[in-house]
């Protein structure tokens, strides 16, 4: 188990046949979102978007990414986290230029959520697409992985303007995908002590403390933690294969009078 904040750790609980994780972010977090003045409500989604993208990339088996984007919830024009699988978080928000610029609504009929998988070895990419019919990020996801993967997933994210944080459970799958059934009431019980939880609890508890709290009967098994951390994927060889694509004459015609070509990254 790790003692930093910003971790990844993940657990079984083994009466009840459930898998889950606990992710918790602090200086990663200081840096996402220290680099923006956002609103308190998209600051609060994007922090809930940034754990999600970790508590789902500890699922991956091979060098790659899975990232989140959110796109035309109300005045939040997009959302974008990403975790790879070395546990490095990068996130952004484009607010469009409205009377509200606070205003976000995930059951706005234009709002799509999407969840992309990306291979580097193979250099294949999934995308799958999440319906937002919940005025949450975390009953969004949850409909995907139920739907998507036919597992039953609570999953409870909370922001604040210092850390962030998540959990999620997912019933394990035994032989042949079919559901784990040695306790046919264990998931129906983790759910019940799951909503016991608080916000505070969710944000401060040590993650030992926090999970014997909620299943200290269900025989808790902390797995290998791993650390996470701030990082973003640009660096002079993407910059430059970036302006090769452009071509020589885009590229010379996007320069100032002085010579000189400026890049921003917006992470």
């Amino acid at each position: 188990m790790l003692d930093s904040m910003d971790a990844l750790q993940p657990f079984h609980l083994q009466r009840a046949g459930v898998r889950g994780s606990v992710v918790r972010l602090e200086s990663a977090w200081a840096e996402i979102s220290g680099r923006a003045d956002y609103p308190a409500p998209i600051m609060r989604l994007l922090g809930e978007a940034v754990a999600a993208s970790a508590l789902f990339a500890g699922a991956l088996k091979f060098e790659g990414s899975l990232s989140i984007h959110l796109r035309n919830a109300g005045a939040l024009g997009l959302l974008f986290a990403e975790c790879t699988h070395d546990g490095k978080l990068r996130g952004i928000a484009r607010i469009d230029e409205a009377p509200d610029s606070s205003a976000v609504d995930l059951l706005d009929t234009r709002a799509q959520l999407a969840i992309t998988i990306e291979n580097r070895k193979s250099e294949t990419r999934y995308q799958g697409l999440v319906a937002v019919e919940t005025a949450t990020l975390s009953g969004a996801f949850e409909g995907y992985f139920t739907r998507s993967e036919q597992l039953p997933t609570r999953i409870v994210l909370v922001a604040s303007a210092g850390r962030c944080a998540g959990i999620m459970l997912q019933q394990v799958a035994g032989d042949g995908g079919v559901l784990a059934a040695a306790d046919s009431d264990g998931w129906n019980r983790v759910g019940h002590l799951l909503d016991t939880l608080t916000e505070h609890e969710l944000l401060d508890l040590p993650v030992e403390t926090l999970l014997l709290r909620l299943f200290h009967e269900e025989e808790v098994l902390l797995q290998p933690a791993r650390a996470l951390s701030f990082k973003c994927s640009c660096s002079p060889e993407r910059v430059a294969g970036m302006l090769q694509s452009l071509g020589s004459e885009e590229a010379h015609a996007a320069m100032t009078e002085s010579g000189v070509l400026q890049i921003t990254c917006e992470f």
